[in-house]
């Protein structure tokens, strides 16, 4: 075997510099608030770049290109890579349970840093590897994203490309309850707009609470919206749930500052019978918050039908102010009649970049949370289980737990598909 010696020591350039700091740069960009310009731009140029040169670099598979097929094989080759890389390092970090995107971007940017600054090598002297090469990448990229399902974007508002790709496929899966069956569905929706005006389904979704006519709120979170069926739209194939500032008189004589968007499995009036009641289930469903967080608080969960009133109270998956964590409740009433409540938050999962799924199984001795698959929350108590028939509740209030920056002028709570099985 023919050993190759290093070349001579000549310093970094300007360009490998560039490439090693272009990494931390998008470490320090997460710094800034989700949405900002610079932080997508930093990211994504990183991610596309950096480390797919790196690696390119530090195994030199080609004599410099002049020719243009061999420049565009070239581009072809450092974007395949550093998406591979991407997606394998964040998928790793997910199985480990340590995923953040600070984390993921900082092993990326260490790995491109030595790639940027390691001694370099003579090049191999053939061309032929190139296409064996880019197909290997690709391959690799495909497996990381073969997941994606309706509705999951390939690459998130913010550029983080590795995070949208390996956080999606859990939620494009709701085919079956994670938990053992048997179990046979009660409700599907899918959101594919056969309904009218809105494209929702009517006559499973009414879009307020039943105790105010033309629009409702909830007043006892504090809430500053005002519900009304216009901030609800079925649209390529999901639901969507907007708030939006703006001041308004709800039919109650109150001002609101803000109108907002919900459905409800409920009453279109006091004295109307619920569309759909449920005692006992596996409730499902997959949902994006995308920024900002602050100031708004989309939720999934279940109330009761007949007092309308709780406690008793099942939260699959609340936000309270936050995009970044999954708040899981469930709430009783104690002997004294007192409310009682426990729970758990998981997290940090970034709830902006691709729609995640949420789930809580629903026995008459237990109830399980899950999120993207995998419990994360039990409660084996039967004084605490729920027993009475509950409504399901999506919806986006505002105002919970503190109001939305001033600057803040609408938030978007998007559900792309909601299940319910039974025993």
């Amino acid at each position: 075997m023919t050993s190759h010696p290093l070349l001579p020591h000549t310093g970094p350039t300007p360009a490998r510099l560039l490439l090693a700091a272009s990494g931390w740069a998008a470490v320090l960009a997460t710094a800034l608030q989700p949405g900002n310009p610079v932080r997508a731009a930093l990211a994504a140029a990183f991610l596309l770049v950096g480390p797919g040169t790196a690696a390119v670099r530090l195994a030199r598979p080609l004599l410099r290109p002049t020719a243009l097929p061999e420049l565009i094989g070239l581009a072809g080759l450092t974007v395949g890579a550093g998406l591979a890389l991407a997606t394998l390092t964040a998928e790793a970090l997910l199985l480990t349970g340590t995923f953040t995107t600070v984390r993921a971007l900082g092993l990326l940017a260490a790995f491109t840093t030595l790639g940027a600054l390691a001694p370099r090598r003579p090049r191999r002297p053939s061309t032929r590897h190139l296409a064996p090469l880019v197909a290997v990448l690709a391959l690799l990229l495909l497996a990381g994203c073969s997941g994606l399902g309706k509705g999951d974007p390939a690459a998130d508002r913010d550029g983080h490309l590795a995070e949208a790709a390996a956080a999606a496929p859990a939620a494009a899966d709701g085919g079956a309850p994670a938990t053992g069956g048997p179990w046979h569905s009660v409700l599907r929706e899918d959101f594919a707009g056969t309904g009218t005006g809105t494209g929702l389904d009517r006559g499973t979704w009414a879009t307020c609470y039943d105790w105010n006519v033309d629009g409702c709120t909830n007043g006892g979170n504090g809430e500053t919206e005002w519900y009304l069926p216009s901030r609800v739209a079925v649209q390529g194939g999901a639901l969507h749930l907007t708030a939006q500032r703006g001041a308004t008189t709800g039919s109650d004589g109150k001002q609101y500052p803000w109108t907002s968007g919900m459905v409800t499995t409920g009453r279109d009036s006091w004295n109307a019978e619920p569309r759909r009641t449920f005692t006992y289930g596996y409730f499902a469903a997959a949902v994006r918050f995308p920024s900002p967080a602050e100031g708004f608080f989309p939720a999934v969960w279940l109330i009761p039908a007949g007092t309308r009133t709780a406690p008793p109270e099942l939260d699959i998956a609340e936000f309270p102010g936050t995009n970044s964590a999954v708040n899981m409740n469930l709430h009783w009433q104690t002997a004294d009649g007192a409310d009682a409540h426990t729970g758990t938050t998981w997290g940090p999962v970034q709830l902006a970049d691709c729609y995640h799924l949420v789930a809580v199984d629903w026995e008459p001795d237990s109830v399980t949370w899950y999120v993207d698959g995998v419990q994360r929350f039990r409660i084996t108590d039967p004084a605490r289980v729920p027993h009475v028939p509950m409504e399901l509740v999506l919806n986006l209030a505002v105002g919970y737990p503190s109001a939305p920056p001033a600057d803040a002028t609408t938030a978007r709570f998007d559900v792309d598909w909601v299940q319910v099985w039974q025993h």
